[in-house]
């Protein structure tokens, strides 16, 4: 059996929210939504003057615990953007798209093609004095008219 059965790799853009107007891509990225952030090379980050903001700590499978700088970024895959905060990867890590920014994205997995697609309508809290609206419809529920 493949080792590579349920993984993919795109290409994706990097930017600094701060400084906007010059991206850096990255190619051939793994996408793994059993990681919660991305990870991206420092060095390219460093490059683009994104600030080292937190420390992280993530354990590896193997029960070893690293310890990251993250520092936000807008992240562009699949003609849509999101801000998030992003590891700033060490030599010999993986270069990967993480849970949070696929989120951010609205994308989520197709696995039977291996590629990202709309996740559609983001879900929310229904607004009880909203009601619950359908397209073409009145509200179910109207809220009361308060006299002070």
């Amino acid at each position: 059996m493949s080792r590579d059965m349920g993984t993919f790799r795109i290409d994706i853009e990097i930017e600094n929210p701060a400084r906007p107007g010059e991206r850096r891509a990255l190619r051939s990225v793994l996408v793994d939504t059993g990681a919660e952030l991305s990870w991206v090379p420092g060095e390219l980050l460093d490059a683009l003057g994104i600030e080292r903001r937190s420390r992280w700590w993530f354990r590896q499978a193997d029960g070893t615990v690293l310890e990251r700088w993250t520092g936000p970024a807008f992240v562009y895959a699949e003609g849509k953007t999101a801000t998030d905060d992003v590891v700033f990867g060490h030599p010999g890590d993986l270069t990967l798209l993480g849970a949070r920014s696929l989120e951010g994205l609205n994308l989520r997995i197709d696995p039977v093609s291996k590629r990202l697609v709309d996740a559609g309508p983001a879900p929310v809290a229904p607004s009880p004095a909203l009601g619950t609206r359908r397209p073409g419809r009145e509200a179910t529920h109207r809220p009361s008219t308060i006299c002070l």
